[in-house]
């Protein structure tokens, strides 16, 4: 059981950082507490009661107070990040407790070990501000969906910002392929199938492939093609916990996992081509898509039929209008040995993503 009381603790610098601070006297809940820390990869510090050293308490990125001490931190100062560790589930007093002591959350052991484990862990990585989360989704096929979303990759990657691109596609032929890193080193997607629970931010950055500057999490040539919806939640996770900017190459079916990965993303980009076929099909992938993700734009391709423009597009699909993706060679074929979409950092398509990001990032810390 784990209930808040208060407000979430504040992220954390990136980076390593120290430990949980315990303080307790119960040696068995004491005894719990450090498995979990051990499972979380945390190193704890340890007192009984508040430490007497200056900012032993403040600087802890978060404390874990047994129920048995509450009475001894009470006149301890004020802080964000203190979470009341008890066993006792019929005891009414532990939120009276909790407020006295300031504590963020009230947690009952056995049943909220895993919530603790993954705040701890998130501790251990220095969890910062989620990643902003874009998926990009064709309308029909053909319409340049893996293209633009390699080429939004990219162009984050060289504005300095941590950039993973996912490829959520088992039947695109893989993304590794297109940005020409098909024989780079670094596991692809079934290395991560049986994946469960918590993926380590860090280790999964760590084992990919880098190419231009962005980590890809990929497909392999082999028959692998379903990610389970509790692999891809994990993974995901794991890759927002990192900050930054995180790109979702979509197929436009919508099974479990692919269901997983929109429920994660912070905006869609629908990629329509300018005809009304592709508008009609999209209008299908859109109503799909919609049932999860809340936000889902359209990204118009030309050239354009007749008497259709972006702004109809975007009005017969009834979605707001991303922008016009600018016509360019390599949104609409990408031939092996060139140069990756959007690499260059110039040309029209360049400029798009650019000003793609602009925008989105503006609105992420608006919101």
């Amino acid at each position: 059981m784990a209930g808040a009381v208060t407000h979430e603790p504040p992220p954390a610098a990136s980076g390593r950082q120290a430990g949980p601070l315990i303080v307790t006297e119960d040696v068995d809940l004491l005894d719990d507490l450090l498995r979990l820390c051990a499972a979380a990869g945390a190193t704890p510090e340890v007192h009984h009661r508040v430490p007497e050293r200056a900012g032993g308490w403040e600087a802890a990125p978060l404390v874990l107070v047994g129920d048995d001490a509450a009475r001894r931190v009470r006149g301890a100062a004020r802080r964000r990040g203190v979470v009341l560790v008890g066993r006792d589930q019929d005891d009414s007093g532990v939120w009276r407790r909790a407020v006295e002591i300031g504590a963020d959350h009230v947690l009952m052991l056995p049943d909220g070990e895993q919530w603790l484990v993954d705040r701890i862990a998130d501790v251990a990585e220095g969890v910062g501000r989620p990643a902003l989360t874009v998926g990009v989704i064709g309308g029909r096929g053909g319409a340049g969906a893996s293209t633009l979303a390699c080429a939004l990759a990219v162009t984050s990657a060289h504005q300095g910002l941590r950039t993973l691109l996912v490829d959520a596609d088992p039947l695109g032929g893989g993304l590794d392929v297109l940005l020409g890193g098909e024989t780079a080193e670094g596991l692809r997607w079934p290395a991560f199938a049986a994946s469960r629970g918590r993926v380590g931010g860090g280790a999964l950055e760590e084992s990919l492939p880098r190419l231009h500057s962005l980590r890809v999490l990929s497909w392999d040539r082999g028959d692998c093609v379903a990610i389970p919806a509790q692999a891809m939640r994990a993974v995901l996770a794991a890759a927002r916990r990192r900050g930054g900017t995180v790109v979702v190459d979509l197929p436009r079916r919508v099974d479990d996992g692919v269901a997983e990965a929109l429920s994660q993303l912070d905006l869609g980009l629908l990629v329509v081509p300018a005809e009304l076929r592709a508008v009609a099909a999209a209008g299908r992938v859109a109503s799909a898509a919609g049932m999860v993700l809340r936000d889902l734009r359209v990204a118009v391709r030309g050239p354009y039929a007749p008497g259709l423009d972006d702004r109809e597009v975007a009005r017969l699909l009834g979605l707001p209008l991303a922008g016009e993706v600018p016509v360019e060679a390599g949104l609409v074929r990408h031939g092996e040995g060139r140069t990756p979409p959007g690499a260059g950092g110039r040309g029209p398509l360049a400029r798009f993503c650019r000003q793609f990001w602009e925008r989105a990032l503006a609105e992420a810390g608006a919101a």
